[in-house]
């Protein structure tokens, strides 16, 4: 049975006429990366912010770790949202002491694991400069830190590679990666496709207030299989059959589309009646393609 950290059920909020959640549901596993998507406007951050307690649901019910979410909860939860939002004129090291301690850290605690973050991420000659000396990328950085070092529960990162040089989204991306190996549970949103099908291992799909899609990464790909194979044939040439049809030829490389109804073994089994097969590959719909794919039939 898997074990939930986080479990929407039934989540609406209104703002005025506009309803930006109806009835949305999401199970993050714990442990897991869990990627929140969807087109702007989908009402992804709006979650974000409820999750937080940052603002309130009209309706619907939100547990963390299998008990109701309360503020006691808002210590084990660490979010760094798309808007980033530091104070200009303090110093680095100053803001990042201060806002350790909101979080409830004590002094010298909050010291010791920010030399270690700044150490790490070798920044630590920017702590007695001013935020509005650092570039966009910089302040990232040390917004990310801000956001980790309290060691929480659950990470809510969104958007954490804009803004950032492709060294230092590489850089954060295996820092995300480490702390999901140690065992946090992560809610990632981003519009990057590629990063979804590079670090998350469940998903959720929300499209116009409302959850389209939910689930493992393996789940939803099987969802999305379009029966489709690329094959490589020895000598002989590949024609069209009563079990599937030729869609292109490629080199030597062969694309099929299996009829309907016909296993993956019934197509091996009828083509090497009268050819060798050298290679062989089912199609995988892309996380690109099956984002555009549901949110066009939703």
């Amino acid at each position: 049975m898997v074990n939930h950290l986080f479990i929407a059920k039934d989540v609406c909020k209104k703002f005025g006429k506009h309803t930006a959640l109806n009835k949305v549901n999401i199970n993050v596993p714990k442990g897991s990366i869990f990627g929140l998507l969807g087109p702007n406007g989908a009402g992804k951050t709006t979650l974000m912010r409820i999750i937080n307690q940052i603002i309130a649901p009209d309706s619907g019910e939100l547990y963390f770790d299998n008990k109701p979410l309360e503020r006691v909860h808002i210590g084990k939860i660490g979010y760094l949202p798309e808007e980033r939002g530091l104070y200009k004129k303090m110093k680095v090291g100053e803001q990042a002491l201060y806002l350790a301690q909101l979080k409830g850290m004590p002094y010298n605690e909050a010291l010791s694991k920010l030399k270690y973050w700044f150490e790490k991420l070798n920044i630590l000659n920017w702590w007695g400069k001013k935020v509005e000396e650092l570039s966009k990328g910089m302040a990232q950085k040390i917004q990310f830190v801000v956001t980790v070092m309290h060691e929480p529960e659950l990470l809510i990162f969104d958007e954490p590679f804009s803004g950032f040089d492709p060294i230092n989204a590489a850089i954060i991306r295996k820092e995300i990666l480490d702390l999901s190996e140690k065992g946090t549970t992560i809610i990632f949103s981003t519009h990057r496709m590629e990063s979804v099908e590079e670090i998350c291992d469940h998903i959720a799909l929300i499209n116009k207030a409302t959850t389209i899609l939910e689930g493992s990464m393996k789940s939803i790909k099987s969802q999305f299989k379009s029966n489709s194979f690329e094959l490589i044939i020895r000598d002989k040439k590949l024609v069209s059959s009563k079990l599937f049809d030729l869609l292109k030829k490629e080199d030597t490389v062969y694309h099929v589309q299996a009829a309907e109804g016909v296993s993956t073994e019934k197509l091996l089994a009828e083509i090497n009646k009268n050819n060798q097969i050298l290679g062989f590959k089912e199609h995988t719909a892309s996380m690109e393609e099956i984002f555009i794919q549901a949110v066009e039939n939703a």
